[in-house]
């Protein structure tokens, strides 16, 4: 299944060296230019060289916005990466956008695309037994790469998956 991905899920997951769930659970997932930008490649940031082999590899791929302007309206309410990746997934066609920040996923939702977090592939993939322990993955999320996690929010998911 091809999805779009905003800049957060592959940064993190990248970070914490488990992008590899992206490419298990969707097969291919492409980016828009202001996501590839936002993702530093060419720096010696954690993951970056995660990201550089998924590029190689060829099941992460940047495709270029044939019609700025949706973009150009989206980017009034959003960041460059996020306005993109909306954009690009309505032109493809495709209804999964990975995207984490609260206003983009709404706005997302509200034309018709499904977004899907970070938490969500995580959930995911411990359902599919692609990690061991959710728990122990939050932990690394949020002390390697810094990820914000509202508490109420991890013991929900967490809870519902009887971790």
């Amino acid at each position: 299944m091809l999805v779009v991905s905003d800049t957060s899920p592959a940064l993190n997951l990248a970070a914490i060296g488990r992008l590899d769930l992206l490419r298990q659970q969707f097969g291919e997932v492409v980016i828009p230019p202001a996501v590839l930008a936002e993702l530093k490649v060419d720096s010696d940031l954690p993951g970056a060289d995660k990201i550089r082999r998924a590029l190689e590899d060829g099941w992460l791929r940047r495709v270029e916005l044939q019609n700025d302007q949706i973009t150009r309206a989206l980017k009034r309410e959003l960041d460059d990466g996020e306005a993109e990746a909306i954009a690009l997934a309505l032109e493809l066609g495709v209804k999964v956008v990975l995207m984490d920040e609260r206003e983009g996923r709404l706005i997302a939702k509200t034309m018709g695309l499904a977004p899907i977090g970070i938490l969500g592939v995580l959930v995911r993939a411990k359902q599919a037994g692609e990690i061991n322990s959710l728990r122990e993955i939050l932990e690394i999320l949020q002390t390697n790469a810094g990820f914000y996690i509202n508490e109420q929010l991890a013991k929900a998911i967490l809870s519902e998956i009887g971790e």
